[in-house]
């Protein structure tokens, strides 16, 4: 299995992290991102900058799709339901789907869609800064992850994708544990992303405020408790080492449920803590810090809109 055309489906803060290098070592008749109406128009206008270089991506409708050996879907939780149908005339009978999306459910989303034959676990580690169309960041700061639900022995689609990576200088790990990994994410996610959201603050501030670092590590052990009960165990000393990673990232950085509040656009708190709010029910588990952050964050969307 050899993975030769791929398409990109969201060129927003994790689509960038792919599309110059997938164009430049794939050439633009093997790659294409997915795009219609407004934000089709937009990118072909004024592009996208990446790193101080404009970018004019191959640009690919829904309706225009032909068989590709990859996709990578990276878009807003919001907008999952959309992309899973903007994709379905690119895929084929051996394409294979990378999902590399915040969250712990989107795989299953696809999956129901297109089958697990089509759908890898993964997920991405790093913080990329995009702003109007422009995104600054280290391309060899973080990486994506993927795999099967585990990978003691890797599977022929598995290799396929790691060597795709290889070819496009693209940084990524094969998780051994893949769901661990997207909890693990998750966690921090509600943790950090969240708090800096709330607060208004950059992750820098982790490094200084032991009030924020509070905030954080209760929303971090509400969800350590509900992978817990979903037999995905997260220890103590592992929340503790995320602080070494938190300090590592440049002062300034801020994530995205924090960017897109101060754009003026819908967050995906509704996946982040409405998630943990909605699970913990399920599971018989408390979450008041979760539902703080959840009623918190959905006020500061409602005062964009005043």
């Amino acid at each position: 299995m050899e993975i030769k055309k791929v398409a990109l489906i969201g060129l927003g803060a994790m689509g960038v992290f792919f599309a110059p290098r997938l164009e430049e070592h794939l050439g633009r008749d093997n790659f294409c991102v997915i795009a219609q109406g407004k934000r089709k128009e937009r990118l072909e206008n004024r592009g996208v900058t990446v790193n101080g270089v404009n970018y004019h991506f191959p640009i690919c409708t829904p309706e225009e799709g032909r068989e590709t050996d990859l996709i990578i879907m990276a878009v807003k939780d919001m907008g999952l339901q959309q992309a899973i149908e903007d994709i379905r005339n690119f895929v084929g009978d051996r394409t294979q789907i990378l999902c590399v999306m915040n969250g712990v459910e989107s795989e299953e989303k696809v999956a129901a869609a297109y089958g697990w034959n089509h759908v890898l676990y993964s997920y991405m580690r790093m913080s990329i800064v995009m702003k109007n169309g422009r995104a600054d960041f280290d391309p060899y700061w973080g990486k994506v992850y993927f795999g099967e639900s585990e990978n003691t022995v890797q599977t022929e689609r598995v290799k396929a994708v790691s060597e795709l990576m290889e070819r496009c200088d693209i940084p990524y790990k094969v998780e051994k544990d893949m769901m661990w990994g997207l909890w693990f994410k998750y966690m921090c996610n509600v943790g950090e992303n969240l708090t800096c959201a709330l607060l208004g603050i950059p992750f820098g501030a982790f490094r200084s405020s032991e009030p924020a670092n509070e905030i954080r590590w209760a929303a971090m052990k509400e969800v350590q408790a509900v992978a817990a009960a979903k037999g995905i165990i997260i220890t103590e000393e592992q929340m503790r080492k995320q602080y070494d990673t938190v300090c590592r990232i440049p002062y300034n950085n801020k994530p995205s449920t924090l960017q897109d509040l101060e754009a003026g656009h819908k967050t995906e708190i509704d996946m982040f803590a409405g998630g943990m709010v909605r699970m913990g029910k399920e599971l018989g588990i408390e979450t008041p810090v979760c539902w703080m952050l959840l009623q918190g964050i959905k006020v500061l969307e409602e005062k964009n809109c005043f």
